[in-house]
């Protein structure tokens, strides 16, 4: 043989030595998990821990799962509640994979996970959203409405009572599906509800009742502050007219106390002399000449008259 071929035939060897060492060797990071097989049958326990590992070359394949959590998402659905009102729902779920070697038996690769997911998930939400009214699916509990106190009795009033409420019907979903995919090697670790929303032909009723509902609160509020408008008037017009009162007796008790103490220096000055007597009467007399007669007036007097004697005077 000569240097030539034996140097091809060194590097065929190493070639071939590359070669069966690469098929012999894998490596497994911390994202990942494994299991071999040898001719599609699975070989010994799943292997979970990082490293280099090796396998029989040629014969045996290193099957590479994620160890991290996944998720799934689901297509919205329309599905009818407890009393048939159609609504969308749309739902997402996270899931690892807990026994690799029952996963690779039962679904061979992550694919067929989603698949065999989107059947076992689907069909439990369809049926537990089915099974509860749409409240049920929408709200969690009976807590009272965060408002003032008028407006959280009239909410009271149109909210109906839940008994399981949306994270509880979540919640059972989670467990229905982990019984079912117990045998897959999978865990569903999170269940929610992410969008939940009326088909078209019940959005515009919804919208209407909602609608009435503002109307009928807003009819409430102006009632109330109309009746408590008609309170306040009654209440101004009491006062009012009381305080009118008030002041109409203050007023007349007043006068009554001027003329009384009127009529009395009256009287005190009648009776000091004849002579402011007789000035008294000459000043009443001409006080009654002045506001009864004018120069158009004609009268009558009887000589015994008293306003004939000032006249007479006068004369």
């Amino acid at each position: 043989m000569n240097k030539k071929n034996k140097i091809v035939l060194v590097a065929a060897i190493i070639i071939a030595g590359i070669i069966v060492l690469s098929q012999s060797l894998y490596i497994v990071n911390e994202t990942q998990q494994v299991v071999v097989t040898q001719f599609g049958r699975p070989v010994g326990n799943a292997v979970t821990e990082p490293g280099l590992k090796f396998k029989t070359p040629f014969v045996q394949k290193a099957n590479y799962f994620e160890k991290r959590y996944m998720e799934w998402d689901g297509d919205p659905n329309q599905i009818p509640t407890k009393e048939k009102k159609f609504i969308f729902v749309d739902s997402y779920a996270r899931w690892h994979i807990t026994d690799p070697l029952q996963f690779y038996k039962r679904l061979t690769n992550e694919r067929g996970a989603q698949s065999r997911l989107d059947d076992i998930i689907d069909g439990e939400t369809r049926d537990q959203v089915a099974s509860h009214s749409l409240e049920e699916v929408v709200r969690n509990t009976n807590r009272q409405a965060d408002t003032t106190a008028k407006i959280s009795d009239i909410i009271e009033d149109s909210l109906a009572v839940i008994e399981v409420g949306r994270k509880r019907i979540q919640n059972i979903i989670q467990e229905t599906v982990n019984e079912e995919t117990k045998d897959l090697g999978i865990e569903i670790l999170d269940f929610r509800f992410k969008r939940i929303n009326y088909v078209e032909d019940v959005r515009e009723r919804v919208y209407d009742r909602m609608k009435s509902e503002r109307i009928r609160i807003a009819d409430k509020f102006r009632s109330e502050g109309e009746g408590e408008a008609s309170r306040i008037n009654g209440e101004k017009e009491r006062e009012l007219n009381q305080i009118q009162s008030v002041a109409y007796k203050k007023a007349e008790t007043i006068k009554g106390k001027a003329d009384a103490e009127a009529a009395r220096i009256y009287a005190n000055a009648y009776n000091k002399s004849r002579s402011s007597r007789e000035l008294y009467s000459f000043m009443k007399s001409m006080e009654t000449f002045e506001n009864t007669f004018d120069s158009t007036t004609t009268i009558i007097l009887s000589t015994d008259n008293e306003l004939y004697k000032y006249l007479k005077s006068m004369e």
